[in-house]
């Protein structure tokens, strides 16, 4: 099955430093989403909400290990996300060296 990913709800999902911090640890797949509630001062329905909005936009999943439900970091989506940065920056730099050609050939003008 191929994931479709949507950008606003990748980058929404990110927006979040709580979330962005359930990803970090769930990279490792190793809590559950009771474990993962216990390191931040918010109730456990709060980071289910958390851990919801995560796995709608793709960035993780829940596997079921016995009575737990332990939260996975789904690269692919994390993945998704950097390479859409990564043609903005292609973007931005190439703007950059043409504006910088531009004012180096007119001050080169200018002399």
């Amino acid at each position: 099955m191929h994931a479709t990913f949507d950008h606003d709800r990748i980058f929404g999902a990110l927006a979040d430093a709580t979330r962005r911090d359930i990803v970090r640890r769930a990279i490792d797949a190793e809590e559950g989403v009771a474990e993962l509630a216990g390191h931040y001062s918010m109730s456990f329905a709060a980071v289910q909400k958390h851990v919801a909005i995560l796995e709608r936009a793709g960035l993780v999943s829940k596997h079921r290990i016995g009575r737990r439900k332990v939260v996975r970091t789904n690269l692919a989506g994390l993945n998704v996300a950097r390479r859409l940065l990564d043609r903005y920056e292609e973007l931005w730099r190439g703007r950059v060296d043409r504006m910088t050609d531009l004012i180096t050939a007119t001050q080169e003008s200018n002399s």
